[in-house]
């Protein structure tokens, strides 16, 4: 599959938020485009102007460390964005397709491996799940089953995070923070894309999500990416209500492309004494317990 459509984007958008006074250089009064010129990204990366278009017009394919590495400092890249700019080249170059681990790429027919859920249904206190990279919640402890309560009531959502966030109107009670939350699912959807950009199922959420939502379309075309890993966030249950919660994602080494991710209350708090009430609910309400 060729992705040089997606390098272009990424790299052009990179260099449109870079001004002249952010990398260093005189600002001038005569600009045409937002950020940097082409010239100045390859005159800063010592490399020739028609060097760099070619990098811009997406061939990286065969493009050495040593030439990303500078361009990422050029453009300023973060931690996440350099992994996605590696990502993309090595997605174009396709020489890792041997010795990069398998990533999950489809749910139908997945099942979590008994040890797995066993690990899953000894966590009591949070919601624990497992999801892949494109939002599919694949396996959950029985809390995480009754946290997301919303996600599975409607059956469209098809147990997907991001089309739950993006279509469902039920996620704006749930998120009382909705846009960080469609900024952070639209950041994991771009990051998956250009780890593995062979994902057919993938490619179709995209193109679902675009169709069906806007603010889903005008986020994708931003081409931001971000590290996911640990934090805390808000939610709003419809049975407990008001949740504050700490989150820590984990990769599952046995199964390369799917996170584990734990939710954790403060202890003593508020949000703790919330997720005893919707523990104790779900032993009541959720026909897998039985």
């Amino acid at each position: 599959m060729d992705n040089r459509d997606e390098v272009r984007e990424f790299l052009t958008s990179r260099r449109a938020k870079i001004s002249p006074e952010r990398a260093g250089l005189p600002t001038g009064s005569r600009r045409r485009v937002p950020g940097l010129r082409r010239s100045e990204v390859a005159a800063l990366a010592d490399m020739s102007v028609e060097y760099y278009a070619k990098l811009e017009r997406g061939h990286l394919a065969g493009v050495s460390p040593a030439v990303l590495e500078a361009v990422a400092r050029v453009l300023q890249l973060d931690d996440a964005e350099r992994a996605h700019l590696l990502n993309l080249a090595q997605a174009a170059d396709g020489s890792d397709a041997l010795t990069r681990p398998r990533r999950r790429r489809a749910k139908d027919g997945w099942t979590a491996h008994r040890s797995l859920q066993w690990t899953l249904d000894t966590i009591t206190a949070g919601p624990a799940f497992v999801r892949n990279g494109r939002m599919d919640v694949l396996a959950t402890n029985q809390l995480a089953r009754a946290f997301y309560r919303d996600l599975y009531a409607t059956p469209a959502n098809q147990a997907n995070l991001a089309r739950f966030n993006f279509l469902d109107p039920a996620s704006r009670r749930f998120y009382p923070d909705w846009d960080r939350f469609a900024d952070v699912a639209v950041a994991i959807l771009r990051t998956e894309a250009g780890r593995n950009p062979y994902d057919k199922g993938l490619h179709d959420l995209v193109g679902e999500l675009s169709t069906r939502s806007e603010e889903f379309r005008t986020r994708w075309g931003a081409h931001d990416v971000r590290h996911h890993g640990t934090g805390t966030k808000r939610f709003h249950h419809e049975t407990v209500g008001d949740l504050t919660l700490a989150f820590e994602g984990l990769e599952l080494a046995a199964e390369p492309g799917l996170t584990l991710t734990i939710y954790a209350a403060e202890p003593g708090s508020a949000s703790e004494e919330g997720l005893r009430l919707l523990a104790s609910w779900a032993a009541t309400h959720d026909p897998s317990a039985a």
